[in-house]
């Protein structure tokens, strides 16, 4: 029964046309060639420069694709299989041994061998390759570098990761072309081995006493095949038994994945190692732009917690009323502006006792006088107030007490101070018990305010709280108030109360519909969101100059990955000749692209936190470093890394094997 073969072509052609041009010279490299090569023979191809011999290897061996013809591999036609299709067939059935070795040069010998089980989905290559070196000789050499070892070592690690994955077939493309005559010989001899045991060996060569090795042989001229002699019995008996089932269920399992993911890490970690200086640079681009990113963010979280918490200080769900401004409403006249008296506090009080949305109201009167103590004298800010401002207005004392309702009622001289006024009377001293002098006449201190903290220019620790009738009567002689304040129950209720309040007060003030508002209720949660707004837009502006420095930075991710790509093509070329797909490749140069970025952000978010607190240092500005942004951080260095990477490593995954492998 005649044997079928293991490969078969007929008419097959293949036309190299220069790129652009269609229809014009164009040069035959193989001529309608038809061939039968039997399971287990040794065939050399010979023939002289120019023939095609390399070109019907590339083609035999899945590299190129020709122009015209049918090829049957092991019965199936593979002509118009995908690029992936043909990298699994080169990985489960072909072996290369390349005439100038092709390692990779920062691998070492046993992850250069295992290198095409990692692409078939083999959990563990590193037995299998270290047995195959352990064959050839390299025992001692599994950690070397290619460039470590001799021509003839470098060959037989090529040898030896031909043999990793238990090919049908090996293809050697002048195998001893680069080697001594003693090297040679060993090359042969394994290679006569290898076929005793049943592997078919196709074998290209310019040498005739290399090509009698074989047991039979080809000679190329113009394209096609100008002889066809058998020199030994056509094949070894020894033939192998089909595919190796367990790389095939390796493959169907998770295992093979995390191998291939786990190769391009390492790959893309001796990339960067070995370029350092060239990722440094690249690397410098995010780190600014991830380092504003993060300060700008500190700093405006700590923008919005400041002024949430002076307006805190300042108290929560507050509604002010102050009497309109006449030159702000100059169509206002005579009575409209009057202003507000002691009366109007005491009928605010009754309707709120009415309204269920109102907590408490006050009344107060500002001004600014000299405060003395012994022969010491300081500028304060004099504020009246009733009892009621102590929990409304967050003045609870740190020490001491309050001011009672009878004392307010009684005009009692006595005063609680401020942080700053203290520390200039007293300094480190409890001032509780001692006297302030305000217009000469002594005031008891009774208390000691909390910390308030300072506005425009403004410290607001630099004041003294009275009783509000004490201030009218004993220090200004005054009977006008300068505003009414009203607590609304809840911020929900603060819409509800503003109305109420609104309604009332034209009643109170015998206002007609259609008459202009003669007071002014201010919201202090509207200021809140307003000075809340402002700072988030400032902070958006902010990190949208971050931003820029973000696109800067990817750009320079993208051209050192263009660089990447063209300095590592010959290496993408042997990949895809071992069996790794374009995904595969895809992964090995985006990974790279995403290490840096991620690099980029780890040090960029440290300097941005050295930023944020040199700017709170600094410039007293309260600075808030988050774990969001943190994480939104690398949430943007990992999106540029995908970005600026995607398109060279596109280009990498879609180079053709045997183009990348001629690659200069």
């Amino acid at each position: 029964m005649e044997q079928e073969p293991l490969l078969r072509v007929r008419g097959l052609k293949k036309v190299y046309r220069p790129a652009g041009q269609e229809g014009g010279f164009e040069v035959k490299a193989l001529d309608h060639v038809d061939l039968d090569i039997l399971p287990g023979e040794y065939i050399s191809i010979m023939g002289p420069s120019g023939s095609g011999k390399s070109t019907l290897m590339q083609i035999l061996g899945l590299l190129d694709r020709p122009s015209e013809g049918l090829y049957l591999l092991d019965g199936n036609d593979v002509s118009n299989l995908s690029d992936d299709d043909l990298a699994q067939i080169r990985s489960r059935k072909l072996g290369f041994i390349f005439q100038f070795f092709n390692l990779l040069p920062r691998t070492s010998c046993l992850d250069n061998v295992s290198l095409p089980l990692v692409y078939t989905g083999e959990q563990d290559p590193a037995p299998r390759a270290r047995e195959l070196l352990t064959q050839v000789g390299l025992a001692d050499r599994l950690d070397h570098k290619p460039h470590q070892l001799s021509g003839g070592q470098q060959q037989r690690v090529a040898i030896a990761r031909a043999l990793v994955n238990h090919p049908k077939i090996i293809f050697a493309d002048e195998p001893t072309g680069n080697i001594s005559t003693q090297q040679t010989e060993e090359v042969l001899n394994m290679l006569e081995e290898l076929n005793r045991r049943g592997v078919t060996i196709v074998l290209v060569t310019h040498e005739p006493e290399v090509a009698h090795h074989a047991r039979r042989s080809l000679v190329l001229r113009d394209g096609r095949i100008a002889e066809d002699k058998l020199l030994r019995d056509r094949t070894s008996g020894a033939l192998l038994e089909g595919d190796r089932a367990p790389l095939a269920a390796a493959a169907e399992n998770g295992h093979g994945l995390w191998a291939r993911v786990r190769e391009n890490v390492r790959m893309a970690l001796v990339a960067l190692r070995l370029n350092l200086l060239r990722t440094s640079l690249a690397t410098l681009g995010i780190v600014i732009g991830i380092a504003s990113f993060v300060a700008m963010m500190a700093i405006g979280e700590g923008a919005k917690e400041a002024v949430s918490d002076l307006l805190s200080s300042m108290g929560t769900n507050l509604l002010n009323i102050r009497p309109v401004n006449p030159r702000t409403a100059k169509e206002l006249a005579g009575d409209n502006f009057r202003k507000f008296y002691p009366e109007d506090l005491e009928a605010l009080k009754v309707f709120a006792q009415s309204q269920p949305s109102i907590a408490k109201v006050d009344g107060q009167i500002y001004g600014y006088l000299t405060a003395s103590h012994g022969s010491y004298n300081t500028p304060v800010e004099v504020i009246g107030a009733t009892p009621a401002i102590e929990t409304m207005q967050a003045f609870k004392p740190v020490a001491g007490r309050f001011f009672t309702e009878e004392e307010n009622d009684n005009q009692a001289r006595v005063v609680l101070i401020g942080q700053t006024v203290a520390k200039n009377m007293f300094g480190d001293k409890n001032p509780v018990g001692a006297f302030l002098k305000l217009n000469r006449v002594d005031f008891e201190i009774i208390g000691l305010l909390p910390p308030k903290g300072s506005t425009n220019n403004r410290d607001r620790d630099e004041m003294v709280l009275l009783p509000l009738k004490t201030v009218l009567n004993r220090i200004y002689g005054r009977s006008t108030l300068h505003v009414l304040t009203v607590e609304a129950v809840s911020r929900e209720a603060m819409g509800v109360a503003q109305e109420r309040l609104r309604q009332w007060m034209r009643d109170y003030r015998q206002q007609r519909p259609g008459d202009q508002d003669t007071f002014d209720i201010l919201n202090m949660n509207d200021i809140q969101e307003v000075y809340n707004q402002t700072t988030g837009i400032i902070s958006s502006m902010l990190q949208a100059i971050s931003f820029v420095s973000l696109l800067v930075g990817g750009t320079g991710i993208m051209n050192v990955m263009f660089v990447s790509v063209k300095e590592r093509t010959r290496e993408v070329g042997l990949r895809k000749a071992v069996g790794a797909r374009r995904f595969d490749i895809l992964m090995q140069f985006m990974i790279e692209s995403v290490l840096i970025c991620l690099l980029g952000g780890a040090f960029g978010t440290l300097l941005g936190w050295g930023l944020s607190l040199a700017a709170s240092s600094l410039l007293g500005w309260k600075t808030v470093f988050t774990a969001g942004a943190v994480a939104t951080s690398f949430l943007f260095a990992f999106l540029v890394g995908v970005i600026f990477g995607l398109w060279p490593a596109r280009q990498a995954s879609e180079l053709a094997p045997i183009e990348a492998l001629r690659y200069e």
